[in-house]
């Protein structure tokens, strides 16, 4: 089967990008797909990311190849490199040439590595959102020649994709994590509510006057009032609390 023009291509490969934001959402599989589409799409031989931590550190999070990996896993470990550089600075690195005396002095371990796998440029790209820059693309080329403009603005495009896709991901946990608190405190108030009701029938008593006889039990005896509420209603709470005065 003929290989589709490049611009078909490339409308595919933001539609996969979209649609698996809609999905669960797998953060590190994401970002591997990016990589591979910035090498198919990209006049590079390989392409990384490196997200950052609350710390101010750098992790790698994803690379298109193995050997691409292990370079930006030894760039952590020598806190050096243009994604590094690029998350602390917030701004693009154009192609450096790693062959330079400038790039050596940079990135003393990194640029000599990077040179011996074969790649001889790098331009990093920050993942950016008005303010906030939560990692940085890594682009690495095996030729000579900086890459023009239009190939500069469509990484930022891949790098500016990957940075609505973790942070819709962090914002949609934190949300998940309301509503899971907010169900939380609803089912507590309908257990404590039907203890109320449970307790001041026991009792022959108001359900306001149940309610204080629980939380002064739940005070004096350190627990939660959820939890003898639960007591309540399963039948395990003390004999004091139901038979007897405080």
């Amino acid at each position: 089967m003929p290989e589709m023009p490049r611009e078909e291509r490339l409308a595919a490969a933001f539609v996969e990008l979209a649609n698996t934001l809609v999905r669960d959402f797998d953060v590190i599989g994401f970002l591997h797909t990016l990589t591979d589409h910035c090498v198919d799409l990209l006049d590079v031989a390989a392409a990384g990311v490196l997200l950052g931590i609350p710390q101010g550190q750098v992790v790698e999070a994803a690379a298109s190849d193995e050997r691409t990996c292990a370079l930006e896993l030894a760039g952590v470990e020598w806190d050096e490199g243009p994604c590094r550089d690029c998350f602390h600075t917030r701004a693009p690195i154009a192609d450096v040439r790693l062959d330079t005396l400038g790039a050596r002095t940079r990135w003393p371990h990194f640029a000599p590595h990077a040179l011996q796998l074969g790649y001889t440029s790098v331009v990093a790209a920050p993942l950016r959102w008005q303010d906030q820059v939560i990692g940085a693309l890594n682009l690495f080329r095996d030729r000579l020649g900086p890459l023009d403009g239009g190939q500069l603005r469509l990484a930022q495009a891949f790098a500016d994709t990957a940075t609505i896709g973790i942070l819709q991901q962090r914002a949609v946990h934190e949300q998940m994590t309301v509503i899971s608190q907010l169900q939380h405190a609803l089912d507590s108030r309908v257990i404590i509510e039907q203890a109320k009701g449970y307790l001041a029938h026991r009792r022959h008593t108001t359900v306001d006057e149940a309610f204080t006889r629980m939380r002064g039990h739940a005070r004096k005896d350190g627990f939660k009032l959820t939890d003898v509420a639960r007591q309540v209603l399963n039948g395990t709470a003390a004999t004091r609390l139901l038979d007897t005065d405080l």
